[in-house]
């Protein structure tokens, strides 16, 4: 997952709580499922990678979400380091367990435990929300970085986040990519007029494969043409692009918590990758779990 921007309301008392669109970039070689309930999880409504095991992005019937992406940075990447993507999955089906052997109560506790090893992973920002506490929290295994792209080498511990409209990229949270720029803002926009619009309009949202000028790209270390490239919402190259879009919305119906997702994707689950992806999976479920 490669860029996610949205929207979160926690005081909300009626209405929309968290709106979300997201791309996942990935190489087409690299099989996935798509979005679906796991057999061996029933709870958890996610993709999978069928490589590392995990996933990027996913719900669960609790009430909990978690999204990751990748930190860019290829100089200090590890071809040992463990799959970032269980990170997600382990929040989702309560595995990852604390001192005393119980499920991590709350989003900041458990990126506090995941922070512990947090170095032992390629670079990443993992985003994990409660909805029944209305607790959103980020962490990211890096330092952070200036406008330009230039590391500075701070770390960034996990946090909660505060209200409003956000974006994370493969920078830390609300570094100003242009494309991060762009379609937080156009997020923006859109909900100002329509506070629940379908998320139909959240996945077209991010169908823009329009890429920055060369004078507003970030310096990673990769060469410009791939800088260049990798500048677009939805990223297409030969070998690796936008996998699938996701749009997201949790909504509180008086005592009721109300999930509905949708996700567009190019595999249906043949694992032959189809250009432009059209297929599309959508759920709706209210969280089974009273409200904290």
């Amino acid at each position: 997952m490669c860029l996610i921007v949205f929207d979160w309301r926690p005081d909300a008392l009626d209405g929309p709580l968290f709106t979300l669109a997201a791309n996942r970039d990935e190489y087409f070689r690299r099989t996935a499922e798509p979005i679906g309930w796991w057999h061996d999880a029933p709870g958890v409504l996610a993709g999978r990678d069928l490589v590392g095991g995990g996933t990027w992005l996913g719900l669960s019937r609790d009430g909990r979400f978690a999204a990751l992406t990748n930190y860019r940075a290829p100089s200090e990447t590890r071809a040992d380091a463990p799959t970032r993507g269980t990170l997600v999955s382990d929040w989702l089906s309560g595995a990852a367990r604390d001192a005393d052997g119980n499920p991590h109560e709350s989003p900041l506790a458990y990126l506090h435990h995941v922070a512990r090893s947090g170095d032992i992973y390629n670079g990443f920002n993992l985003l994990v929300g409660d909805w029944t506490r209305r607790e959103l929290a980020w962490y990211c295994n890096r330092g952070s970085r200036d406008n330009t792209g230039n590391a500075d080498n701070r770390g960034s511990g996990p946090a909660l986040l505060a209200p409003g409209t956000h974006g994370i990229s493969n920078a830390v949270l609300d570094t100003p990519w242009p494309k991060l720029v762009k379609k937080r803002t156009e997020l923006g926009t859109l909900l100002a007029r329509d506070a629940m619009p379908p998320l139909e309009r959240l996945i077209d949202l991010m169908r823009d494969p329009r890429v920055a000028r060369d004078d507003e790209l970030p310096s990673t270390g990769i060469p410009l043409e791939r800088e260049r490239a990798l500048s677009a919402a939805f990223i297409e190259s030969p070998e690796y692009g936008t996998r699938g879009t996701t749009g997201l919305r949790v909504a509180a119906y008086g005592n009721v918590i109300g999930v509905a997702v949708a996700e567009r994707s190019d595999d249906n689950g043949s694992h032959r990758v189809v250009r432009p992806g059209d297929f599309e999976r959508s759920f709706a479920f209210n969280v089974e779990r009273a409200i904290a």
